[in-house]
């Protein structure tokens, strides 16, 4: 099969990404073999073959926002039939028996492993994932509409509520590229008012498409107190500026996997009268289970750009750079 592998991280457009050939995976026990239908570009696919995110085995195929059909179940695999449409997103595998994973926490289980960072994922004809981690999908959406939830859309659901947003709310989201735009979305259906400071006009007249209440510059301050606030840009000099835009006692999440250094913070400026910064690591299935049932009740759809299986190096560089805006999908004909 053909398969987009890291051969060197470095910057995108020096290469790293190369098509290479491997054999089509065979599924273990519990295990489903999936043709991939679909499969997202997430800014941290970016950060693995850039090096912000060290590769965890040689040659690793990254790609974790995988819609696939069932082509081929392991021993003990019945969970889902052949043919069924089903997704594998970034939470691989989980140990099941630590302090966190019995109590729900299974995002912080030191034994945890990741699609496209620990096993070969999506930029791929193929891929496995066990029956327990794969999820099933709305028949009402499109592979394309749906390779973005698996994570930009998990991600921003657990994020948005890390935030403590009060019903009615005012959130300021800082970055507006796939995940935050769905995130926009969800908050909306829920009765919120929506701040968008981003840079790049494409990302602020999408926000504008949707909707939102206010859309500034990433440096600006939003013209009142934020509740919350859930910073989706890798940039730590935004955190800061997200603490202040907040009112008394509001929260400002963290979302990226990766994010550059944060500036000092001023105690009284930045924290004082109960204003919290949290972060936001991976997701639980319950994550994904949630927001799949959202999804099948809200409108909640990608600005999706559809690109070709054989670009996916080139549609990396345009996510490194910012040109577009929404979620970059890499698409199979059948």
């Amino acid at each position: 099969m053909d398969a987009w592998a890291v051969r060197r991280p470095g910057p995108i457009d020096l290469g790293p990404l190369r098509l290479v050939r491997r054999d089509v995976p065979e599924p273990a026990a519990g295990e489903v073999l999936v043709r991939v239908l679909a499969c997202g570009l997430c800014r941290t696919d970016l950060h693995l073959c850039e090096g912000d995110l060290e590769p965890r085995r040689p040659g690793v195929v990254p790609g974790h926002q995988i819609v696939g059909e069932v082509l081929e179940r392991g021993r003990g695999a019945d969970r889902f039939a052949l043919a069924e449409r089903i997704g594998i997103a970034w939470l691989r595998g989980t140990c099941g028996e630590c302090e966190f994973c019995r109590r729900g926490a299974e995002n912080l289980c030191p034994r945890s492993t990741y699609t496209g960072w620990d096993a070969d994922g999506g930029f791929a004809e193929y891929a496995v994932v066990a029956q327990d981690f794969a999820y099933r999908l709305p028949e009402e959406c499109t592979s394309e509409e749906l390779a973005p939830l698996l994570c930009a859309g998990i991600i921003g659901y657990r994020a948005l509520s890390r935030a403590n947003l009060p019903p009615g709310g005012r959130l300021g989201i800082y970055g507006f590229g796939s995940s935050a735009h769905l995130t926009a979305q969800l908050a909306a259906a829920q009765g919120a008012e929506i701040y968008v400071l981003t840079r790049g006009q494409a990302n602020q007249e999408l926000a504008r498409e949707l909707g939102v209440t206010f859309v500034g510059g990433a440096q600006d301050v939003p013209p009142v107190g934020l509740d919350s606030a859930i910073v989706f840009a890798p940039a730590g000099e935004l955190v800061p500026l997200a603490l202040q835009a907040l009112k008394p006692g509001g929260t400002v999440a963290v979302a990226g996997i990766h994010l550059s250094d944060v500036p000092a913070l001023n105690y009284d400026r930045d924290l004082f009268r109960e204003r919290d910064l949290r972060s936001v690591t991976a997701n639980t299935r319950v994550d994904g289970e949630e927001l799949f049932a959202l999804a099948g009740r809200v409108a909640v759809r990608p600005r999706t750009t559809a690109v070709g299986f054989d670009r996916i190096d080139q549609a990396l560089s345009d996510l490194a750079h910012s040109r577009g805006s929404g979620s970059l999908v890499a698409v199979r004909s059948r």
